[in-house]
């Protein structure tokens, strides 16, 4: 189930990456993307880096190293014992 749910998410991720003006033309432009991001392509490079985001998350999901990390971040916070 977990590489199910991998390889959809690199689909999608994919997919936000290859046809970033779709997403523009159906979600909109982002005002914050624009004022840090760049003039006009802040919304495009945003919808990208989430996109890549997401193929990123997925991968370390299907490879088993999400928890690792997210473990080895939070560890601290919540007191955990190894």
């Amino acid at each position: 189930m977990t590489y199910i749910v991998g390889i959809l998410a690199i689909v999608v991720g994919c997919f936000m990456v290859i046809k970033t003006e779709w997403f523009l033309e159906n979600f909109g432009s982002n005002a914050w993307a624009e004022e840090h991001l760049g003039s006009d392509g802040g919304s495009r490079l945003m919808y990208k880096l989430i996109g890549l985001a997401i193929i990123i998350i997925a991968m370390l999901g299907m490879t088993g190293l999400l928890g690792g990390i997210i473990m080895s971040i939070f560890s601290n916070l919540f007191m955990f014992n190894k």
